[in-house]
C-alpha cells in the first residue's frame, strides 16, 4: 500500500505540470495587463457608484473601440520594432474624405471603400520609406502625421463636413442584438488580427523581425515586403477607426484623432508588448485599450482635471514599460 507522499514521489509529473502551467501563465504577455485591468476596474467600481451602471459600461466599451481599432495596426508596427505616429491624422483624413464624398452625392459604400484605400495608401507609403528607403519609422511617420493633418485641413477648409446620409450612422451608433456596432467592428478587427498573428507565416515573421531583424533577413525572409504589409495594415486600421468616428459624429472632423497615436501606443504598451519589438500579444492590446478606456472614464466620473489625467496616464505607461523590461530581462 502506498501513501500519498510515496505516490507523489513515484509520480512527481502532475506537480511539475502544475508548476509549468503556472510559469507559462506568469510569463504570458497578457497576464500582467489582465491583472492591471481587473485591479483598475475594481478600484473604479469602489470609488464611484455610477461606474457599474450598464449605460456607463457600454459607453466605456464604445469609447475604447476607436482606440482599440487603431491600436491593432500599432501593435503590428511595434511588434516589428517600429512605430506609427501618423495613425491619428490618417484616421481624420480618411474620415473626412468619406464624409466629403458622401456629402457630394457618392454612394456610402463607394465613399467608405475610397476612404479605406486612402488609409492603406498612407500606410503603404510609410512602409515603403521604412522598408526600402531604410528611414527610421519614428521620423517617417512623424512627417506623414503632419502631411495627413495638413491635407485634411486643406480638403475641408478647416471646417467639419456634414449632411451625411442617415443610414451611415449605423457604423457609429447602430446596434446588433443589443451590442453597439463599433464594439462589434473592434472585435472583428481583433479576431482577424489574432488569426493573422498566430496562425499564419506572416504573423511569425512579424515577431521574428522585431526579435532580430538581421537574423530574420539572413534566413531568406523578405523583410522589406513584410514591413510594407505591416504599415499598410496600420493605415487600414486607422481608416477603419475613421469610418467609426465619422459615423458616430455624423460629420467629417479634420481635427479628429488628435493625440490618438499616443493612446494607441499606450494601449499596446499597457497590453504587455515590448516597445523594442519581438514580444507582445494582440489580446493584450485589447486589454490595454479597454484598461485605458476605463481609466479615462473613471477619472472623468471622479471629476479629476484633464491635466492631472495626463499625468496619471503617463505614470502608468512608464510603470508598464518598467515592468515589461524587468520581465524580459
Amino acid at each position: 500500500m502506498t501513501t500519498p507522499s510515496s505516490t507523489s514521489a513515484i509520480n512527481p509529473k502532475p506537480r511539475r505540470q502544475r508548476r509549468s502551467r503556472a510559469s507559462r501563465l506568469l510569463h504570458s504577455p497578457v497576464f500582467f495587463p489582465l491583472v492591471g485591468f481587473i485591479a483598475v476596474f475594481i478600484v473604479m467600481a469602489l470609488v464611484n457608484d455610477n461606474f457599474l451602471l450598464p449605460n456607463n459600461l457600454t459607453n466605456v466599451a464604445r469609447q475604447g473601440a476607436i482606440i482599440g481599432i487603431i491600436a491593432v495596426g500599432m501593435s503590428f508596427a511595434i511588434f516589428t520594432g517600429g512605430i506609427d505616429l501618423s495613425v491619428g491624422p490618417v484616421m481624420a483624413l480618411s474620415g473626412t474624405l468619406m464624409a466629403g464624398l458622401m456629402a457630394a452625392g457618392w454612394p456610402p459604400t463607394v465613399a467608405v471603400i475610397v476612404g479605406l484605400l486612402l488609409g492603406m495608401t498612407f500606410g503603404a507609403f510609410n512602409g515603403a520609406c521604412v522598408a526600402f528607403a531604410r528611414m527610421p519609422p519614428i521620423i517617417v511617420t512623424l512627417a506623414t502625421m503632419g502631411i495627413a493633418r495638413g491635407l485634411g485641413l486643406i480638403y475641408t477648409g478647416g471646417y467639419p463636413i456634414s449632411g451625411l446620409p442617415a443610414g451611415f450612422a449605423f457604423f457609429g451608433r447602430g446596434e446588433v442584438m443589443g451590442i453597439q456596432v463599433p464594439i462589434l467592428i473592434m472585435l472583428l478587427v481583433y479576431l482577424v488580427a489574432y488569426i493573422v498573428l498566430h496562425h499564419t507565416s506572416f504573423g511569425r515573421y512579424v515577431y521574428a523581425i522585431g526579435g532580430n531583424e538581421e537574423a530574420t533577413r539572413l534566413t531568406g525572409i523578405r523583410v522589406p515586403r513584410y514591413k510594407l504589409l505591416v504599415y499598410t495594415i496600420s493605415g487600414l486600421t486607422a481608416a477603419i477607426a475613421g469610418l467609426v468616428i465619422t459615423s458616430r459624429l455624423m460629420s467629417g472632423q479634420p481635427n479628429a484623432g488628435t493625440g490618438f497615436e499616443l493612446d494607441a501606443i499606450a494601449a499596446v504598451v499597457l497590453g504587455g508588448a515590448a516597445i523594442a519589438g519581438g514580444r507582445g500579444a494582440i489580446l493584450g492590446t485589447l486589454v490595454g485599450a479597454m484598461l485605458l478606456a476605463i481609466l479615462n472614464n473613471g477619472l472623468n466620473l471622479m471629476g479629476v482635471s484633464p491635466y492631472l489625467q495626463d499625468v496619471v496616464k503617463g505614470g502608468i505607461i512608464l510603470l508598464a514599460i518598467y515592468i515589461g523590461r524587468g520581465r524580459s530581462a
